[in-house]
Formats: structure tokens, C-alpha cells, sequence
């Protein structure tokens, strides 16, 4: 099966459950999804960040701070979350991501969805997804910061992003 033909539930506004779709169908008639975000950091706490491959449905080729991906139909946030954190890092054994925030991510061009924020140690040696990940490093945020306005990022993660930094500031 490929990723278009996995099932996704369909949610409303308040994040209630209004339907089901192959996640092709929802993504190109911009039916609102759910998603996890994960940031992940590694023994010395510096941010995993990668480079999508040009094959994924959404944001090719583009930069991320972030694991995760959609939540499948039927799956809660918490256990998508550690599916798709080890998933991506290509690990076993994470411990589970804490959930920090949720919020509806919608760029007002028909692209939404429910967005659970997560964050987890990864002290495992990571060998992410080729399929996914064209490049990862573990950076410091002080690099992430720079990196902002020079590479080009996922506008998801970039919102994520922004959020986390004031839901921190807000403490």
C-alpha cells in the first residue's frame, strides 16, 4: 500500500471525527487531518533537523526540525507520535515523545490539520527512512536560528516552530 492509500481520519474544526479518507484524496481536496510533530534532541540537545526526499506528497525536498507525520485513522496523537518518531529516526525502543500543545495548522490555501506537539530524547544512534530522509544531522538550536531564513522550510514546521518558542516563553 502506498502512503496516498493509507486511511486518515477526517476531523472538524474542534478536532472531532467527521469522516475517513485515503490520505491522496484528503491531501488533494485539502480535507482537514490529523498530524504529530515531534522535536527531537539528542544526548548533548541539539535538534535533529533533516531534508525531505523529492518524493514525499507534501513539502518535497524541503527542510524540517521535526519527525512525525499524519495520524491514521483510528490511531491516537501519543501512539502515532512514537510510530512516526521511530519510524523516521529509524530506531526501536524511544521512549515515549511528551505532548507539549495542539493546534490547527491551516496555510488559507486549503491545506489544514489538527497538529499534536510533541518533544523526546533520542539517545539511540539514528539511520532514518531513505525514503523520507535525503539528509539529517543533529544540529545546535543556536544553528537552527541561523538556518531559518537561509534554507527553505516546511511551513508546518516552521509554525510548529514558532509556537513551541512561545508556548516556552509563556512557561
Amino acid at each position: 500500500m502506498s502512503s496516498a492509500d493509507e486511511i486518515l481520519d477526517i476531523v472538524d474544526e474542534n478536532d472531532q471525527v467527521v469522516g475517513q479518507s485515503p490520505r491522496g484524496a484528503a491531501y488533494a481536496r485539502g480535507l482537514r487531518h490529523r498530524c504529530a510533530f515531534i522535536q527531537v534532541r539528542d544526548a548533548a540537545g541539539r535538534l535533529f533537523v533533516h531534508r525531505r526526499t523529492p518524493t514525499k506528497l507534501v513539502f518535497p525536498s524541503l527542510y524540517d526540525m521535526w519527525v512525525g507525520g499524519v495520524v491514521g485513522a483510528g490511531e491516537t496523537y501519543d501512539d502515532a507520535a512514537l510510530r512516526e518518531a521511530e519510524e523516521e529516526l529509524g530506531v526501536s525502543g524511544l521512549p515515549s515523545p511528551e505532548f507539549l500543545f495542539k493546534f490547527l495548522y491551516d496555510d488559507g490555501a486549503g491545506q489544514t490539520w489538527w497538529s499534536a506537539v510533541y518533544e523526546v530524547r533520542c539517545d539511540l544512534p539514528v539511520n532514518p527512512q531513505a525514503e523520507e530522509v535525503a539528509w539529517h544531522d543533529f544540529l545546535p538550536e543556536e544553528e537552527v536560528e541561523r538556518r531559518l531564513s537561509q534554507w527553505e522550510w516546511v511551513p508546518d514546521g516552521l509554525d510548529a516552530y514558532e509556537r513551541l518558542r512561545a508556548h516556552r516563553a509563556a512557561g
